[in-house]
């Protein structure tokens, strides 16, 4: 549930205006709107949050559920260049990037739960029948070990 992009060359400052826009959204209504922003940075920054949703899927999330929880925009490395000035000097050109970091988060309602809790149930009962079998399988040596405990018992009294 979590994307970052790095060395983004945009300054930092810029980029903070489109996640401002988009944080503490739902996932749907932040990708509708960066797809209709004309800020430079609302590309990649549709992009990152693309890459958290199937982030999020792949863990066993609902997109419908999620939504824009944190969104921090940290200044990356400078670029310094020179640009020829007058009298032969030179002035100092930052070239700014970002490091762009997106947490999604789930907003659970009724009608959810009760998607989400047959799934959750369906979870723990194959859970707890994996368990069952496991159990069985370390019976035969839990069962050795428990004998080789008393007999060590049985010696040192």
């Amino acid at each position: 549930m979590k994307a970052f992009l790095n060395n983004y060359r945009q300054s930092p400052r810029k980029v903070r205006l489109v996640a401002g826009l988009i944080r503490g959204k739902k996932v749907d209504a932040a990708l509708v709107e960066l797809n209709f922003l004309p800020k430079r940075a609302a590309e990649p920054m549709e992009k990152l949050l693309l890459s958290a949703i199937s982030n999020a899927k792949a863990q066993g999330f609902e997109q419908e559920n999620l939504f824009v929880k944190e969104i921090s925009v940290d200044k990356g490395v400078t670029l310094r260049r020179m640009m020829p000035a007058a009298m032969g000097s030179g002035h100092r050109i930052n070239k700014r990037t970002s490091h762009v970091a997106i947490i999604l988060g789930e907003k659970i309602t009724e009608k959810n739960a009760n998607k989400r809790s047959k799934k959750e149930t369906k979870k723990v009962e194959v859970k707890k029948e994996i368990k069952k079998e496991v159990v069985k399988e370390k019976k035969v040596t839990a069962e050795k070990v428990e004998k080789k405990t008393k007999k060590v018992t049985k010696k040192t009294k």
